[in-house]
C-alpha cells in the first residue's frame, strides 16, 4: 500500500498510534505509565552532584535530574521539563529549557524573536508563514517561535491560531506564582505526539496488537535473506547482523549497508536508547569507510538524536542513543 497513514488505538487497554508508510510500520507509540517528554513541574532543588554540575529535585512523580544546574540552590523551586524516559531505578531527566511545542509552533521562553524551519526554501512562503504569526507574535514580545516545517502548506488561520494558543499557554504555566511542587503541564499521549509530529495524513482507528507485536519480534528480516537481531540487555542494546544464507564475498557488505538503513527505524518502534552496541556481519575492514556513510545518512533522517561513536577493537560498532521513548517491551511486559 503507498502513501501515509496514520492509525489509532488500544493495546492492553493503553492508548496507542502508528504511522504507517508505504505499507511499513515507521513509527509507534504506547502509552506508559511514566512521566512523558514535554511534562512541566514546578520542582524543588534538594541535592547538588558535585563535580557533575547536576542537581535533583523533588516532584508530584518522583525525583528529577538535572544537568548543568548552575546557580540553583536546594530549597529553591523552578519550572523543570522532562527531556526524556529514566532508566530503571533512576531519576528522571529533566532540562531548564522550557519549551512548548504544538503542530507548527514552539515557543522559546525568554528568547523573543520568530525563526522558520530550513526545510522550508521557497521564498514567497516563509514570508506568507511569517505574516501569519507576526500579529500573535507582537503581543508577546518576551516569547520567540519557531515556525516549524510543517506551517508550509498550511492555511495563514491554522498558524495563526496555533501560535496563539501556545504562545496564551506559556504564559499561563509560566505566569504561575505557587510555592509548592506541582506538575503544571502534561506531555503528550500517543494521539496527540501522532498529530504533533507526524505528517497530515489519514487517519483512522483499527486494533493496533498485530501491528506491536511485530515490533516486539526481537529478529527482523532484510533484503535479500539477511537478518538483524535485536536483544535488549541490563546494560546496553545488543544487535546482531546475519547474512543468512548468502555466502558470497559482497554479502557481509550487502547485508550491513541493508542494516544501517532500516537499524533507526527498528530501534525507533523498539523505543530503545541508550548504549546501543553493534555486531554486524563479517566484511573487510576497507569496507567499513562505505559503511560509516550509510550509517551517518541514515541517522541524520532519524527524528531521535543518536552519536554514532565508532568501531571498537573487538570489531563492534557502538551508538549512544537519547531515550526518547519508553522501551515498548517494558511498556507492554
Amino acid at each position: 500500500m503507498k502513501g501515509t497513514e496514520i492509525l489509532l488505538g488500544h493495546v492492553k487497554d493503553r492508548a496507542a498510534a502508528a504511522l504507517i508508510v508505504d505499507g511499513t510500520l515507521e513509527d509507534v507509540l504506547v502509552e506508559t505509565d511514566a512521566p512523558t517528554p514535554g511534562t512541566i513541574y514546578r520542582a524543588r532543588a534538594t541535592r547538588p552532584v558535585k563535580g557533575q554540575g547536576g542537581m535533583f529535585f523533588d516532584t508530584p512523580d518522583g525525583s528529577a535530574f538535572l544537568r548543568g544546574a548552575k546557580g540553583i540552590a536546594s530549597g529553591e523551586t523552578h519550572l523543570v521539563q522532562v527531556s526524556g524516559y529514566a532508566e530503571p531505578g533512576k531519576a528522571i531527566p529533566v532540562t531548564g529549557k522550557v519549551l512548548f511545542k504544538s503542530r507548527f509552533a514552539i515557543v522559546t521562553p525568554d528568547a523573543p524573536g520568530m525563526n522558520l524551519s530550513r526545510a522550508i526554501k521557497d521564498e514567497d512562503m516563509r514570508g506568507y508563514i511569517r505574516a501569519a504569526a507576526e500579529t500573535e507574535l507582537a503581543e508577546h514580545s518576551t516569547h520567540g517561535v519557531i515556525l516549524r516545517s510543517s506551517c508550509e502548506g498550511a492555511e495563514a488561520d491554522e498558524i495563526a491560531e496555533d501560535v496563539d494558543a501556545m504562545l496564551s499557554l506559556a504564559n499561563a504555566v509560566l505566569g504561575d506564582q505557587g510555592d509548592e511542587i506541582e506538575k503544571l503541564l502534561d506531555g503528550s499521549g500517543p494521539e496527540e505526539f501522532g498529530w504533533r509530529e507526524w505528517s497530515k495524513a489519514p487517519v483512522r482507528e483499527t486494533d493496533l496488537a498485530d501491528l506491536v507485536d511485530e515490533a516486539l519480534q526481537a529478529e527482523c528480516g532484510l533484503p535479500g535473506g539477511g537478518s538483524i537481531v535485536i536483544e535488549p540487555t541490563r546494560a546496553f542494546v545488543a544487535v546482531d547482523v546475519n547474512t543468512g544464507r548468502n555466502t558470497s564475498p559482497a554479502a557481509g557488505l550487502k547485508t550491513n549497508l541493508a542494516t544501517a538503513k532500516t537499524l533507526p527505524r527498528l530501534l525507533r518502534i523498539k523505543g530503545l536508547g541508550g548504549q546501543i552496541v553493534v555486531d554486524f556481519a563479517p566484511m573487510p575492514k576497507n569496507d567499513r569507510r562505505a559503511l560509516d556513510a550509510a550509517l551517518n545518512a541514515a541517522f541524520r533522517k532519524d527524528s531521535i538524536e543518536t552519536t554514532l561513536v565508532g568501531w571498537t577493537t573487538l570489531g563492534h560498532f557502538e551508538l549512544a542513543r537519547k531515550r526518547a521513548r519508553a522501551p515498548l517491551h517494558e511498556v507492554l511486559r
